[in-house]
Parts: structure tokens; C-alpha cells; sequence
């Protein structure tokens, strides 16, 4: 393996790490929507640890040439720990041993029989450590809810150690290629495989890794110019580490994890459609029941107190017919003396409001009360005619001044007047007797005048 491939695998090594790095701040930093489609590693199981056995062979699937013709299988065993940083990516530390074989027992693929000073080599891999990068490769299943079955991928680096003994041909005596110590050489890890879900804790993990040693040492014997590979294909199991009840993030479906969010929030929303659809439909029930009007009198049923009144009938406030007016059949020659005049002219000087409404002050009562006794008594007539000063609008001294002038006759009828004897009418600020110049001028505008006839 030449330098650049090593380079470009040291490369890929880097670029990933931003990613652990972004998932990191993304877990810490992000605040939490009301819907979430992913709630950060802390709702899962990301840590692993692994157990493996398997064989060992010096030779890749990849293909090449190796410096012994006949390869042969031997017993490996392996484990590792992985911390799973992205559903689909995965930081994983491997340690492989067991031992490597080969001979030149059978001819090279051109027929020729090898050439070669030794007969066979037996390499004791000691240790290998390498630090890969796990990419789930199939994390969205769209038949299952859960995944049950993972295909994968890893790539890394590392350093193996390890010793080779060699036999000579002709010869049954082995000797140590390195006597004084073990051989230390870069290599690089790339491998598949497919993992199974046993259980919440308990994966089942059979994989193919091919090493690519940076020398040609392995079975030492320098020969060629390939530098040599192995390959370890295994089985073994994984465990998972957390809580129970959290997943593995590793087989987190995001296609699921979406569908579900989005049903969740389908739901909610239609159990706030249903509630609005339950308040509309009581607020029309008491609208309808305020606003229905039976008879048609004018006033609803809720608050009528004589349903059932006739057509054209004249009502009250609460429903039920006014008296029919009194038809006086002789017309009395009316009479207004001195002290009649008096009567009226005290109540219109100590008839007050609340100040900018039609509120009679409690003073007032007594004036009033005699105009209504001497209504009552003479059967007079009365005119209730309300100003106002100019401050305010045209359109709200109006109103003010009618509303004042109904007032009065509201009281007066209260205390048995007629109601057909009294007119009150407003005109506002059109008819000032004062100039509105000054506050004493808009005191004498804003009054009530009474006219007995």
C-alpha cells in the first residue's frame, strides 16, 4: 500500500470529526421545539461494546498477490467499543489477534511451481488496534416500523504487532524473522457487515474486515513490490450499554420516528379542532337562546315575562302589554297659575347630572317630585327639552342631551306620571342661551328646560 492511500484514509479519518463534534453542540445547544423529530443521543443507547471470534487469512478480498501461494485459514478472536454518534455513524476502537499461515505447497495460477527460499511462515498477530468509522448503510427500512437486520460499513487505521516465523525449503527447522521483538506497522481497516437485532441489549454482529499492512512484512519474506493484507471475518455479539427501555440509536428508523411525530401532531391538532367545533357549536345554543322571539313582541324569549302576547300589541321592557292609554272624553281647560310656574322653574334650577351623563343627581329628587305631583293633580302636559355647551362632539351632545331629557321623564314616570303626557326631545348644543366662551356660559347652556302646558 503506497502513501496515498494512507493519506487519503487519514483524511477521511479528520472530515469526520466536525460531525461528532456538530452532534455534540446539536445535543447541548438546541433548544426543544414543541415537535421534534429527533431528540438528541441522551434518549438512546449509544455506547457498545463488542465479542468476536472468526478466521483469520493472509489474503484480501480484493484480490492480489501474496508472497505464498497457498493461503490458510486460522483462528482469530476480536472486540471492540463503540460509541454510536449519528444514527446512520459510528466511532468504533477494534482489537483483532490470533495468527496468520501460508506455504508454497501449490503452483502459482500460471502452472509454474514457486520459486522460493521458504517453504511456509506461521505470523503470531499479537495485537492490532485501530481506531473506524461505522456507517450504518440501510438505517430507513420502509417495510418495518423497527429494523431488525443492518448491512454496514467501516473504514480506520491502526498499528499491529506482530512476529513471523519462517521455514526454510527443504528444511523442518523454523526460525524468528524478527529474533529481538515484534513488528510494528501502520494498517489500514476496511470492512462490511450485517448486524441483527436479538434483543433491546444484544446484537448479533457477523462481519468481513480486510487490513492492508504499510510494509511487506507479515510473512516475512520481502518479495514483489505489493506490501501485504489479511482479512478477519467473524462472529460475534454486541451489547449495548444505557437504561433500559431507551433504543440503540443505532436503529433509529427516521422514516418511523417522522410518520409518528406527524401522526402525534395530527392528533392534537384534531383534538383542538374537535374542542373549537364544541365551544362554537354551546356559543350558537346560547346565542339562539337570548335572540329567539317567540311572539315576536320585540323582546327575546329568555327575557320575556309574558310569552305569548298577541300580534301588534304594545310591550314593556319585560314582555308584557302597557296599559291601554286613557281617552278623556271631555277636554278640561287647562289652567296654569303662579305657583305652578314656581314649581317648575325650582326643579329646572336644582335639576343636576353626573358630570357627561344622563345620571339625575339624588338633590334633585325633591323639585322633581313636586313637578310630578303637579302634573299628576292639573293633568298637565310637559315638554322636556335637554341642551348641552359646545364642548364635545356635535353628535355626542346630541344624544347627551336627549338622553338627559329622557332621564327626567323616566323619573317623572316613576313617580306616576303619564307617560303620554311627558315629551322629551334633545337639540344638543344648537340652542345655547349663554355664550360657551365662558365656564358660567356653558353651565347655563348645559340644562334641561321644562314647559308645562
Amino acid at each position: 500500500m503506497n502513501k496515498s492511500i494512507i493519506w487519503r484514509a487519514s483524511c477521511a479519518l479528520m472530515a469526520l470529526l466536525p460531525l461528532f463534534s456538530n452532534a455534540q453542540d446539536q445535543t447541548t445547544t438546541s433548544a426543544v421545539p414543541t415537535v421534534q423529530l429527533f431528540r438528541g443521543p441522551q434518549e438512546y443507547k449509544t455506547w457498545s461494546i463488542g465479542i468476536n471470534g472468526g478466521l483469520l487469512a493472509p489474503v484480501a478480498a480484493t484480490g492480489g498477490s501474496n508472497d505464498f501461494t497457498k493461503w490458510k485459514a486460522s483462528g482469530g478472536y476480536g472486540a471492540y467499543v463503540k460509541y454510536q454518534i449519528l444514527h446512520f455513524m459510528a466511532l468504533r476502537a477494534d482489537y483483532v489477534g490470533g495468527k496468520l499461515k501460508a506455504d508454497n505447497s501449490k503452483n502459482w495460477g500460471n502452472g509454474q511451481p514457486p520459486i522460493s527460499p521458504y517453504s511456509s511462515y506461521e505470523t503470531k498477530l499479537k495485537w492490532s488496534a485501530s481506531l473506524n468509522a461505522v456507517f450504518n448503510i440501510t438505517t430507513v427500512n420502509w417495510l418495518f416500523r423497527k429494523n431488525f437486520v443492518m448491512l454496514y460499513g467501516s473504514v480506520g487505521g491502526g498499528i499491529a504487532g506482530y512476529s513471523p516465523t519462517l521455514t526454510p525449503t527443504g528444511s523442518n527447522t523454523s526460525f524468528d524473522y524478527k529474533p529481538d521483538g515484534t513488528i510494528k506497522e501502520l494498517i489500514i481497516p476496511v470492512g462490511a457487515g450485517l448486524k441483527f437485532r436479538l434483543s433491546e441489549f444484544i446484537n448479533l454482529d457477523l462481519g468481513y474486515t480486510m487490513y492492508y499492512t504499510d510494509g511487506d512484512n507479515l510473512d516475512g519474506y520481502h518479495h514483489g513490490p505489493n506490501k501485504d493484507k489479511y482479512s478477519y471475518g467473524y462472529a460475534g455479539l454486541e451489547f449495548a450499554l444505557g437504561k433500559k427501555g431507551k433504543p440503540q440509536l443505532q436503529w433509529h428508523n427516521p422514516a418511523a420516528a417522522t410518520y409518528d411525530e406527524l401522526e402525534a401532531q395530527k392528533a392534537s391538532l384534531r383534538t383542538a379542532l374537535d374542542a373549537a367545533s364544541q365551544a362554537n357549536a354551546k356559543l350558537t345554543a346560547d346565542v339562539d337562546k337570548l335572540t329567539k322571539d317567540s311572539d315576536g313582541d320585540g323582546v327575546s324569549d329568555f327575557f320575556d315575562k309574558c310569552p305569548g302576547t298577541p300580534p301588534n300589541t304594545a310591550v314593556d321592557g319585560a314582555g308584557c302589554p302597557l296599559p291601554a292609554p286613557v281617552i278623556e272624553k271631555k277636554e278640561e281647560k287647562v289652567v296654569i297659575t303662579e305657583e305652578d310656574t314656581r314649581i317648575v322653574k325650582e326643579a329646572i334650577q336644582n335639576l343636576e347630572f353626573d358630570f357627561a351623563k344622563a345620571t339625575i343627581k339624588a338633590h334633585s329628587y325633591p323639585a322633581l317630585d313636586r313637578v310630578a305631583e303637579l302634573l299628576k293633580r292639573k293633568n298637565l302636559n310637559l315638554k322636556l327639552s335637554g341642551h348641552t355647551d359646545n364642548v364635545g362632539s356635535k353628535e355626542r351632545n346630541l344624544a347627551l342631551s336627549r338622553e338627559r331629557a329622557e332621564s327626567v321623564k323616566s323619573y317623572l314616570v316613576a313617580k306616576g306620571v303619564n307617560a303620554s303626557k311627558i315629551e322629551a326631545v334633545g337639540y344638543g348644543m344648537s340652542q345655547p342661551i349663554a355664550s360657551n366662551k365662558t365656564a358660567a356660559g356653558r353651565q347655563k347652556n348645559r340644562r334641561v328646560e321644562f314647559t308645562i302646558f
